[in-house]
């Protein structure tokens, strides 16, 4: 077969059938979500899709938006298409007659299988799942050894092991085998604790993943009955119904007139297909009487035989061809990385400076000071210093600890970094309905003809009260109102509630249509409207058409003088078709003709009418309330030129639909606000991030809500509009920008605009976006992203495209399981945990700044100067490699990891959020307080009572100076060593303590640790710093007492004054702190807090 040419676009390699038969231009490929159980259309043209090129995706249950096709993806879809093409050509399924279907699975309809057979068939098929992706485990761990500082510690440690021998032979140094030993096992340690994030991530997903519903409804040995999903044999009968995910490939049994399901997940086709018994296409992927795993039913009922699970279902057939997509790095992952490139260049730099003097100078002039041996331990202890080996440790101790306090704030986050990125969100764009608002819409008001009124006022119009079941004896224009809200409605109470007061029962359908049918209810028996009419033609609502349609025959009379005026119920004949429709104002009263009026009789829908309704809809829109319109259309049985159940009947249907519409009535209905949104929206602001609304309502609508959130601030007549955006730069662009405050665009206007417009818009601190579809709220993410980090909200299939691209996607916990499964963190109980996430996410990112500044002085700084000032002073390393690390991992790794339990500072949700591009995790200001004031004052300090320790001992400093390794006169050499071990255990010491203040000092960087004390409030309170002091002294005594460590690796007993000496030192650093500090609060523009971390 050809290799394809990768130099060929998607549009150019993939066509669909019927647009190369018409000879339309070819499209481009997407893969997107639809809306779900909202989505339903009547198919009318056929796609032809090539599998090998549109169905090689991951198996997963959100797909993604492929703006294009690279040429990875076409080598990929060429090596995959023979497997492919030969799989999915072997199925047959759809072709055999159903009778012949279920002989070969040995099943029925009626009884299922017998428990024998499932647990045959189970031993044969093995469970419903999809194979775990292929994934490299060599390449995993190799990530988890080689991530970070890993290399540098290993290669550091073969080379003290060089050092021990072969070179350091025939005198090898036991210190040199120790401390090659201590690299490799933080070299472990830190790949351990990288495989423990995994290890938390992967166990919270789990979480997530329980909270998914994958229960099916299931026929076996004559019972039906609830079972998970996972269980599902071939053979196994299945029912599903509208809003379930298929669980496996089924061939249709037995299907409803109004069964619709979304493939959008698998070939990018937005419209739902009409499911059917008997086959439609040759292609397995074409046919309409194949459900295929992980599509939705969103429409009807479907009975059906599952003839393919797990690996055997198309899902499974194609993942096992493709390979995971590689995840971009997190803003946390970039920093550390970051980090790791400073230190690492840092590091090179000072060993490059050592190995040029001792090449240059040393080599020649004291060619016994330093042996090659010697020479790679100092590199490797230069190394040492500048790598802190506690890092990996705190960071991962500190998004697990923060990641649980999110948690038991009712916030699960599926990956541990990703707590970090919600930190320096900079825009959320949020949907409306079930995330802003309760998802408990209720129609308030309704209009007919000129008149207005209340649900009450209706009910009492109707004789409700007096008469429940009954219809009036002339359909008014309220009794009309009340049969179209019954039958134009894919909403139907659950039987088992009926007998509650109307509010209380359940509901199944959309929030819309829930609203509607309560409202119907109460003005007369839905149940009894429905079963005077049969339904012959279903066309669901849908994000792009905005409406949907109903056709009924007449089935009994009983409703009809309710349902229709009395000329034309007089005239109405079995037979007849009563086209029925209902959706967004907009799009239908260009189609109405005629309307009628409160007395039930029908006008022609005049110049004035149509300037009357629209102001009716603007004042709904104002007062944040959905406007629905209702319509209907009665056609005679002799104008109808199609059999009823036929796809050229459904065509008919929709073209009827476009014209001659006879106006009923608009309804008024409200969602009301989540009571905690108005403070969520303020705290928010005041942390700096632009809170956005996007939905479907009418721009109107939008706004009144928006206004009433608080996420638009300023009255209607100051908002802008497309209009203040240029297509093209002027000259006054920069001027303009004080007026760039609330603005609202709608779906269309979004579709022409210009880059500089995009630019423009991206400007404004208020924005609302209404009546959008799934792929404009995708291009809102991306274009925003392009200036900052945007966190999306939702809860709808709609919004899993643009939760997947977002930064931070966020599914509300009650939202759908596509939304949860695309979100990258759910709220388990309401809106108000996104203001705890952004908090946590700001502080996680804090305290990581504070622990790289903790760890630095002590960790880095002051071991490095030690290594430098022996090769180019000729000065005895006054800190040893070996406490170096003891220094990195233990004194100082306990404190580090208790600095991620600080509590959020004062002013966390006050200050906006960083920016990525330019607040780093280390600046330069970190690096020049880290180093040059704190690594300073510790380095000086430690020096300085080695050294005096030193003098007392006999051994003056001058007799160091430039000495190269000489004993001074007079000073035995075995005298001279232990002085020397015991100076470095006094050098150990003196930064152990002092980095007790250093870490009082560093919980805060700006506040005072008298107003965010580390004890007795609970609000600052962070009791785990003691235990973390004491463990680290404990840590000091043991490594420094024990004989063996004394004898292998010259640590020794430290006289007791200096244990104390250092508190004044500590005092010192934290006194000094506390100084700066009060600058930088008194003189926030002022010269030092400019040069604050």
């Amino acid at each position: 077969m050809d290799e394809p040419d990768l130099k060929q676009s998607a549009a150019e390699r993939i066509r669909w059938g019927d647009d190369a038969e018409n000879g339309l231009p070819a499209r481009e490929l997407r893969r997107t979500n639809s809306r779900g159980s909202m989505s339903i259309h009547s198919v009318r043209s056929r796609r032809e899709v090539d599998p090998s090129i549109a169905l090689p995706i991951q198996y997963r249950t959100v797909s993604f938006n492929i703006e294009e096709s690279k040429a990875k993806d076409a080598v990929e879809a060429a090596k995959a298409k023979d497997a492919a093409t030969k799989e999915l050509s072997s199925l047959e399924w759809h072709t055999l007659p159903t009778d012949e279907v279920l002989r070969r699975l040995s099943s029925s309809i009626a009884h299922g299988l017998s428990p024998e057979q499932v647990s045959r068939k189970f031993k044969e098929f093995g469970r419903n799942a999809p194979s775990p992706p292929k994934s490299n485990t060599l390449s995993k761990y190799l990530g988890y050894l080689f991530k970070g500082f890993g290399p540098v510690l290993l290669i550091g440690a073969v080379l003290v092991f060089v050092s021990w021998k072969p070179l350091g032979e025939p005198n090898p140094a036991i210190a040199n085998l120790a401390l090659a030993i201590v690299l490799v096992a933080v070299f472990f340690i830190q790949a351990a604790f990288n495989m423990w994030q995994d290890f938390s991530s992967s166990r919270v997903m789990k979480s997530i993943k329980n909270m998914l519903p994958e229960d099916c409804l299931v026929i076996r040995d004559g019972k039906q009955s609830s079972m998970s999903a996972i269980d599902l044999v071939p053979g196994d009968i299945v029912t599903v119904k509208a809003g379930n995910k298929l669980p496996a490939d089924i061939r249709f049994l037995q299907v409803s007139g109004d069964a619709r399901f979304d493939r959008s997940i698998l070939t990018g086709e937005s419209v739902p297909l009409a499911a059917t018994v008997d086959s439609t296409d040759d292609n397995y992927l074409e046919t309409k009487n194949i459900g295929l795993q992980g599509t939705h039913c969103t429409s009807g009922t479907c009975t059906g035989i599952v003839v393919g699970t797990g690996d055997r279902t198309v899902f499974g057939r194609i993942a096992n061809l493709t390979n995971e997509p590689k995840a971009k790095m997190t803003t946390l992952e970039r920093e550390v990385l970051y980090f790791v490139i400073i230190i690492c260049s840092i590091m090179i730099t000072m060993i490059a400076i050592v190995l040029i003097v001792w090449g240059a100078w040393l080599r020649t002039e004291h060619p016994g000071w330093i042996s090659v041996p010697m020479l790679i331990v100092s590199c490797v202890s230069v190394a040492i210093a500048f790598i802190p080996e506690g890092l990996p440790i705190a960071v991962t101790a500190g998004l697990t600890i923060t990641a649980g306090i999110m948690q038991k704030n009712k916030v699960l986050c599926k990956s541990l970094k990703t707590v970090e990125t919600l930190g320096s969100v900079s825009v959320i764009c949020s949907d409306k309905t079930g995330t802003l608002t309760q998802n408990l819409m209720t129609v308030t008001e309704c209009t007919i003809g000129t008149s207005t009124v209340t649900t009450e006022d209706a009910e009492e119009q109707l004789g409700r009260k007096v008469t429940p079941d009954s219809a009036p004896a002339a359909a008014s224009g309220i009794s009309q109102m009340r049969a179209l809200s019954a039958l134009c409605n894919a909403a139907e109470f659950d039987a088992a509630t009926n007998n509650l007061p109307i509010e209380q029962r359940r509901v199944y359908g959309d929030a819309t249509d829930q609203a509607i049918l309560r409202f119907s209810e109460k003005l007369g028996s839905v149940s009894h409207m429905r079963q005077c009419w049969q339904k012959t033609f279903d066309l669901a609502f849908n994000s792009k058409n905005k409406y949907m349609i109903r056709a009924f025959s007449l089935f009994k009379n009983d409703c009809l003088a309710a349902t229709l005026p009395q000329s034309e119920a007089e005239i109405f004949k079995q037979g007849d078709t009563l086209l029925t429709i209902k959706g967004a104002p907009d799009v239908l009263v260009g189609r109405c003709s005629y309307y009628i009026t409160s007395s039930g009789e029908a006008q022609p829908f005049d110049a004035d009418m149509r300037a009357t309704i629209e102001g009716v809809k603007n004042i709904y829109s104002s007062q944040g309330k959905r406007c629905i319109l209702l319509a209907r259309k009665t056609i005679r049985r002799a104008d109808v030129r199609n059999q009823a159940g036929t796809t050229q009947f459904e065509d008919e249907m929709a073209e009827q639909a476009k014209t001659g519409l006879t106006l009923v009535g608009l309804v008024a209905i409200v969602d009301p606000l989540r009571p905690e949104i108005k403070s969520v929206v303020s705290t928010l602001r005041g942390a700096g991030i632009r809170f956005f609304m996007v939905t479907g309502d009418f721009a109107l609508t939008a706004l009144a809500i928006a206004q009433d959130a608080g996420i638009v601030t300023l009255p209607t007549p100051a908002v802008h509009g497309l209009e203040n955006l240029p297509r093209e730069e002027v000259a006054d662009d920069e001027k303009s920008m004080v007026s760039r405050q609330s603005i609202v665009l709608s779906g269309p206007d979004l579709m022409g605009m210009s880059a500089h417009q995009w630019k423009i818009l991206t400007q404004y601190e208020e924005v609302v976006f209404a009546r959008t579809t799934p792929e404009q709220k995708l291009r809102i993410v991306k274009e925003f992203q392009n200036s900052g980090v945007v966190a999306m909200t939702g809860d709808g299939v709609n919004d899993a495209p643009s939760l997947k691209a977002a930064d931070v996607g966020i599914a509300m916990g009650s939202g759908s399981d596509i939304a949860i499964e695309a979100a990258d963190m759910v709220l388990l109980d309401s809106f108000a945990s996104v203001v705890e996430a952004v908090q946590y996410g700001r502080v996680v990112f804090d305290n990581l700044k504070k622990v790289i500044c903790y760890l630095l002085p002590a960790g880095s700084f002051a071991e490095f100067w030690p290594v430098m000032t022996n090769v180019c002073f000729g000065l005895p390393q006054i800190l040893s490699s070996f406490l170096m690390i003891i220094i990195c991992c233990f004194t100082d790794c306990a404190a580090a990891t208790a600095l991620s339990y600080e509590k959020p500072e004062a002013d966390v949700l006050l200050r906006k959020p960083r920016d990525v591009k330019k607040d780093r995790l280390v600046d330069w200001q970190l690096i020049l307080h880290a180093y040059g004031v704190l690594g300073v004052l510790e380095t000086v300090a430690s020096f300085a009572m080695a050294y005096w320790y030193l003098e007392r001992s006999g051994i003056p400093f001058g007799t160091l100076w430039f000495g190269f390794g000489a004993v001074p006169d007079g000073v035995d050499s075995a005298y001279y060593t232990q002085k020397l071990n015991e100076a470095s255990s006094v050098y150990f010491i003196n930064l152990v303590v002092m980095q007790w203040f250093n870490l009082m000092a560093i919980r805060t960087r700006r506040w005072s640790i008298f107003q965010h004390p580390p004890a007795f409030n609970k609000l600052t309170q962070n009791l785990w710093l003691f235990p973390a002091i004491i463990f680290a002294l404990l840590m000091a005594i043991f490594w420094l007492y024990v004989p063996v460590f004394q004898a292998v690796l010259g640590t020794t007993e430290v006289p007791v004054e200096h244990y104390f000496l250092p508190f004044a030192f500590g005092m010192f650093i934290l006194l000094f702190d506390e100084g700066r500090k009060y600058l930088v609060r008194k003189y926030p523009n002022g010269t030092v807090a400019k040069f604050a971390w």
